[in-house]
């Protein structure tokens, strides 16, 4: 056989971007985006990205440009994951939570030939170009905004046009650029700030596809959905749904911010069956005022930081069936996930939930996942004691950092690429991550894992929300410092003793928090990943504690 050969006709790049085309055919007249009081069908979804697409390459955007968003999860938001990579574009999506300086090192770094900005994002925009050097050609800004007429009108020098305007310009016959290879950079994201500084990750079209049909597998996605977008677009890309709910003709229910009661009312609404989220999205849930059992079971999957299973009981006890997963920027999506077992249904609420704590197995598709012991290379012990770094291998990992050659070059090693996160291999092969290697407390020469202090912290009645990071100490070297938010509506509020006095009985003393701050609200990222890299500032502020044997 080995004069069979691959042929022009099983060479076709591998790419989501097809999965538009295919819906608009099976479900054209199904419902695709609702979003307040319009409800678009999947042929005019299809229809809008190509004009768009079209308009694009009209304003002289080519193969291989940036072209930028900066937007909520609205509709124009969602059609833009399909139109931008369709006019041959590089789609780079911005946090909008982002200041102004920082837009505009993201902006001068990518070299983003085009933006749409949202309304709302309007002036943080123009300061961020004012902040360009002045020799930088500055990209043409496009308005978007819920009223067409209204962002019509309000479109000043500053903005080429209304998004509504380039779809009304749009050809919709445009033929969209396909790839000429699946290794074509297709999405460029910046990392979300849990770290100090974002780097730009590169994703080709056969990654994205990749890890799409992949977490579409892994979750158990079925037919036309009904998916609340709870998660950021510009996180990740949604973690890849908005091809994979395109993929499987579902239902977009897009809103531009959220908060406990409106998840429900618009569950209600829509009988929403799927969403995503970060844990602080299950916290809201969970203390929502208006919370009661749901009438139907929802599948809500959560990452981006490991949830504390005391957490994940109270959602669960609500209705919700959470799914928990694992993933970076540099992956595309989630790639880990913690595959039920039918037995485990059989052990107690708490024993379940300390089992779905766990991040778990590599997703359908996906290569392999290991922990590697730092100084010899070799994998750890699976007794879920040993620690070591996470290594990932597979067909969703970045193509590297832009304009970042020696950072890509220090994470891609040996054949694994290195996640930078602390973890333990349990011996029936379930990853869990115990921390980022720079969230390790290292007290007395004793290796204290932050996440597992707070998984005990969560579980105190009066908290709502809690982060432990490193504080100087005379003696130790540094210590476990908490910082605590507390629930909203108490009649009698823990203190200080009260708080370590609890960790005591739960947890070996070395561990427990020699110090502990509260704070109305910690410091977010805004897909709801709390910002340690701030409180550690805090922390280290305070100047070092007076150690003393514990």
């Amino acid at each position: 056989m080995e004069e069979l050969k691959p042929t022009p006709a099983s060479l076709s790049p591998l790419t989501p971007l097809a999965f538009l085309e295919r819906t608009a055919t099976v479900y054209g007249d199904c419902p695709s985006v609702i979003y307040n009081n319009s409800t678009y069908t999947w042929s005019q979804t299809h229809r809008r990205c190509l004009q768009v697409a079209s308009s694009l390459s009209s304003y002289g955007i080519k193969p291989g440009h940036v072209v930028s968003v900066v937007a909520p999860n609205i509709p124009a938001m969602y059609e833009l994951q399909f139109a931008v990579p369709m006019s041959g574009a590089i789609l780079n999506n911005i946090n909008t939570r982002l200041d102004a300086r920082t837009m505009s090192i993201l902006l001068r770094h990518s070299e983003s030939k085009l933006v749409f900005v949202d309304c709302l994002s309007r002036d943080v925009i123009l300061d961020a170009m004012s902040l360009l050097p002045p020799n930088t050609k500055r990209p043409p800004l496009v308005l978007i905004a819920d009223d067409a007429e209204a962002a019509e009108s309000s479109v000043t020098d500053d903005f080429c046009c209304a998004y509504e305007s380039m779809v009304e310009k749009g050809d919709p016959g445009f033929k969209w650029v396909q790839p000429h290879s699946e290794w074509d950079p297709m999405v460029l994201n910046y990392t979300s700030g849990t770290t100090s500084s974002p780097k730009g990750v590169v994703h080709c079209h056969r990654s994205v596809f990749t890890i799409t049909v992949g977490s579409l597998i892994d979750w158990g996605v079925p037919k036309q959905p009904v998916y609340l977008w709870t998660l950021p677009i510009f996180h990740a890309n949604g973690w890849s749904y908005p091809w994979g709910i395109a993929a499987v003709g579902g239902t977009n229910i897009c809103l531009r911010k959220f908060d406990g009661p409106t998840i429900y009312s618009l569950i209600k609404r829509h009988g929403v069956t799927h969403m995503c989220g970060a844990p602080v999205v299950l916290t809201m849930l969970t203390n929502s005022t208006n919370k009661e059992p749901l009438r139907n079971p929802i599948q809500i999957l959560t990452a981006g930081a490991p949830p504390p299973s005391a957490v994940l009981f109270r959602t669960e006890s609500l209705g919700f069936v959470v799914s928990h997963g694992y993933g970076l920027t540099e992956t595309a999506g989630l790639v880990v996930s913690c595959a039920w077992k039918p037995k485990w249904n059989t052990f107690p609420p708490s024993e379940r939930a300390r089992l779905k704590a766990r991040q778990g197995v590599k997703i359908v598709g996906f290569t392999e996942i290991d922990v590697l012991e730092p100084e010899s290379g070799k994998s750890v012990k699976r007794d879920g004691v040993a620690l070591g770094e996470v290594v990932l291998k597979g067909g969703c990992i970045m193509l590297g950092y832009l304009k970042d050659p020696t950072g890509t070059s220090k994470c891609m090693k040996d054949g694994w690429f290195y996640t930078g996160d602390v973890g333990v291999m349990h011996q029936d092969g379930y990853l869990e991550i115990k921390d980022r290697s720079k969230d390790v407390i290292i007290s007395g020469g004793e290796n204290i894992s932050s996440v597992e202090i707070e998984s005990v912290l969560y579980t105190h009645p009066a908290v709502n929300e809690a982060a432990v990071v490193a504080r100087p100490d005379e003696f130790w070297g540094e210590t476990p410092c908490a910082f605590v938010g507390l629930k909203d509506g108490l009649t009698q509020k823990p203190g200080e003793k009260d708080i370590i006095d609890f960790c005591r009985e739960k947890m070996p003393h070395y561990m427990v928090p020699k110090t502990v701050v509260f704070k109305d609200e910690l410091p977010k990222t805004s897909t709801g990943k709390i910002q340690k890299f701030v409180l550690r500032g805090i922390a280290k502020s305070m100047g070092s504690s007076k150690g003393s044997r514990m």
